[in-house]
C-alpha cells in the first residue's frame, strides 16, 4: 500500500487507539487523562490544547467506533460505519508542514477537539484503504488469545498476527511443540 507519511501515521494511530481498548483483550490503555496525554504525545497529535475529562470520554467512544470498523464482517458495513463517523466530523483538508515532518495533509478543523481531530485524520486514512480496494487489510490478530487489530501492510496480504515478535512467535512455537509431540 503506497501511502504517504500522513496516511501511514494515521493508520498506525487508529490501530494504537483501538488496541488501548479493554475489548481487545488487555487493560484499558486510556484509563485516565495521563494515559490520554501519553497517547497524544506518543502519536504526535498536533494542535491539541489542555486535555479534559470530556476529551477522554469522547476518545474512548471514538475508539470503540473504530474498533467496530475493524470487526465489520463486510465492506459495506465498514463503509456505513465510517461514513457515519466522518459525517459527524468537520473535515477541513489542508496542507501542513510541522515538527520536522514533510508536507502532508490534515483533515481536521483548526479548532477541532481531540476526538474530532482523530476521527477526521484516522477516518480519512481508513476510507482511503477501503477506496483502494484494500478493506481486507483491516484485521484482527489470529492468535486465539488476542483480539488486537492491525493493518496488514505486507505485499502479499499474508500477515495474520498483530505482532510477529509476540503473537506470531508464540503461535509458531506452539505449533512446533505440537508437531514434536505428535
Amino acid at each position: 500500500m503506497p501511502f504517504g507519511h500522513d496516511m501511514v501515521h494515521s493508520l498506525a494511530t487508529v490501530v494504537e487507539l483501538v488496541n488501548t481498548s479493554p475489548s481487545t483483550g488487555g487493560d484499558d490503555g486510556l484509563a485516565d487523562l495521563n494515559d490520554l496525554q501519553t497517547f497524544v504525545e506518543a502519536r504526535e497529535v498536533s494542535g491539541i490544547g489542555v486535555l479534559t475529562p470530556r476529551d477522554l470520554g469522547q476518545v474512548r467512544m471514538l475508539r470503540e467506533s473504530f474498533h467496530r470498523v475493524f470487526l465489520a464482517t463486510d465492506q459495506l458495513s465498514a463503509v456505513r460505519m465510517l461514513n457515519t463517523m466522518l459525517s459527524e466530523t468537520r473535515i477541513t483538508p489542508r496542507l501542513a508542514e510541522h515538527d520536522g515532518h514533510p508536507l502532508h495533509m490534515h483533515y481536521f478543523a483548526q479548532d477541532a477537539s481531540l476526538a474530532e481531530h482523530v476521527a477526521a485524520d484516522c477516518g480519512v486514512a481508513l476510507a482511503h484503504v477501503i477506496v483502494e480496494g484494500e478493506w481486507e487489510r483491516l484485521r484482527t490478530c489470529s492468535a486465539p488469545d488476542c483480539e488486537r487489530v492491525f493493518v496488514d501492510e505486507s505485499r502479499n496480504r499474508s500477515r495474520v498476527y498483530c505482532d510477529s515478535r509476540t503473537c506470531g512467535n508464540r503461535m509458531h512455537v506452539a505449533a512446533y511443540r505440537a508437531r514434536r509431540r505428535a
